[in-house]
């Protein structure tokens, strides 16, 4: 069951993206909700072009160590080809991992998939704790990245 702060955030966020965000600034405001209403380290945005993954925008100001990257690598890259969430709860343990912040130690990546079912980014999420990403915060992001794939073609 979600708790009620869950809730909030998600109908929060559907709102802001049925009522047409767009743009890297909306997706930075978008990132940056769930960034602190969950408690992470950083979420960042990444869309699907010319066989790479392009960074859009993420919770803060800091950028990624890798802004772009193909998309046969990383985390994000399996997201993508599994077309599936990926958690890893030790990125120290896995070798796909490409570092965006030396504080790193977990993270979430779901893959946003259009209305006409074509993968055309990606949401990733990381946390300075291990083990950091439960069920819900799991859920949370699948919701998320539903709502912004029917909002693309």
């Amino acid at each position: 069951m979600k708790s009620p702060d869950t809730i909030k955030l998600l109908q929060e966020l559907g709102a802001f993206i049925l009522a047409g965000a767009k743009g890297s600034a909306d997706v930075r405001t978008m990132a940056s909700m769930i960034c602190d209403a969950r408690g992470w380290r950083w979420v960042g945005v990444y869309k699907h072009g010319h066989g790479e993954l392009l960074f859009v925008a993420g919770s803060d100001d800091e950028p990624p160590c890798y802004k772009n990257f193909p998309i046969t690598q990383g985390l994000c890259g399996a997201a993508v080809e599994s077309r599936e969430t990926i958690v890893v709860n030790d990125v120290r343990k896995d070798v796909r991992y490409l570092p965006t912040f030396h504080s790193t130690l977990s993270e979430i990546v779901v893959p946003v998939i259009s209305k006409s079912e074509r993968v055309v980014g990606v949401i990733t999420a990381e946390s300075e704790k291990l083990n950091a990403f439960a069920e819900e915060d799991r859920e949370v992001l699948e919701r998320v990245a539903g709502l912004m794939g029917h909002a693309f073609q």
